[in-house]
């Protein structure tokens, strides 16, 4: 079911949910849009939106002009008691860090403030994940390298990078289990997981021979430490096990009609996935072992489908509502959705998160 719509200023390549209580009726949208000419340039963005799923309303409460913008991040939940923060992996090699904070005009509410930055190379930063703990962010460039930074007291620092593809790492991800693992996905076709301990970090495991094009998003289970996804170019959503590394669970894989770009875990149902493909729009996955189905599309965008997240609200969790509100945003007509799956989640609702 549609809830809201708008159109962005530039070219629409990520949608993400504040995570934090008291915040989750915020969401960021980004863009990063290629001007041509004699002197090309990457321009991008960023959009805050007051969501509110019982009156349909979308509103912008803030937007700041950047750089060309490929990943954003909201710092995970912790215990210490952070104030929400957004990471931004842009086009001019930096990784920055903007706080969310009160807007002093009243009326419009939200709005964001830079508090630290780091150039990280001269490659362009093309994704981001942050630790459990959000002391740390892992940044996967375009020249196939990976970095640690380390964030303390809103200082950004370098702690390691090293050459981990051959080519472009479009994706990287901290287990969340096991923190001191970091995983990562490349144009190289190559699946990799490094240990950072003892540094410099070390090859924990590898596979390069399953997904036949580029390996473009990871997700790991967060209920349960042995099980991970990956997206690829290649259409295929596939479920390993980090024990046995050789092959996926699911050997037959699932297509998903259009490569699979970003993949989200429901907040509360740890059976069901989001997944943006591409040129076959928006899917939900229920995933049980290694058998995987679509319960559901959403095919309102009309140009490719990148962006994608899950609200955290705790309606769902609490037994007060049967859906739950996704964002997604496709690139070249600039939209953002704001919509309910018309499926029954909680028919799936084996485990909860």
């Amino acid at each position: 079911m549609d809830v809201a719509h708008c159109h962005l200023e530039g070219n629409a390549d990520a949608v993400e949910f504040c995570p934090h209580e008291s915040y989750r009726h915020v969401l960021a949208a980004s863009t990063y849009t290629l001007q041509e000419g004699d002197q090309p340039s990457r321009a991008g963005s960023i959009s805050l939106f007051d969501v509110d799923a019982d009156t349909a309303r979308l509103d912008l409460c803030h937007r700041v002009e950047t750089a060309g913008i490929f990943d954003i991040k909201w710092n995970p939940v912790g215990e210490c008691g952070i104030d929400p923060l957004l990471a931004l992996a842009d086009a001019d090699v930096y990784l920055r860090i903007h706080g969310l904070g009160c807007s002093s005009d009243e009326v419009k509410g939200w709005s964001l403030r830079e508090i630290g930055d780091e150039k990280i190379s001269s490659s362009m930063c093309l994704f981001l994940d942050w630790n459990p703990s959000a002391t740390a962010i892992t940044v996967g460039l375009s020249n196939g390298s990976v970095s640690i930074v380390s964030l303390a007291e809103s200082q950004l620092e370098t702690q390691e990078i090293w050459k981990a593809h051959d080519f472009e790492v479009w994706t990287t991800s901290f287990d969340i289990h096991q923190p001191q693992l970091v995983y990562t996905g490349s144009d190289d076709c190559k699946f990799k997981c490094w240990d950072l301990r003892d540094g410099p970090s070390k090859l924990a495991f590898q596979n390069s021979k399953v997904h036949t094009m580029g390996v473009t998003c990871i997700a790991k289970n967060p209920s349960d430490p042995n099980t991970v996804l990956t997206g690829s170019y290649d259409e295929y959503l596939r479920v390993w096990d980090v024990r046995s590394i050789s092959k996926p669970v699911n050997e037959m894989s699932t297509c998903l009609g259009g490569g699979v770009w970003r993949i989200k875990y429901h907040p509360f149902v740890s059976s069901l996935v989001l997944a943006a493909c591409m040129h076959n729009g928006f899917s939900i996955v229920n995933i049980n072992g290694g058998k995987t189905e679509v319960i559901e599309t959403y095919s309102k965008h009309e140009s490719l489908a990148y962006g994608a997240d899950w609200h955290k609200g705790v309606s769902f969790h609490e037994g007060k509502g049967n859906a739950t509100l996704v964002a997604t945003c496709s690139f070249y007509d600039r939209l953002l959705q704001i919509w309910m799956p018309e499926s029954d989640l909680k028919l799936h609702r084996d485990i909860v998160l």
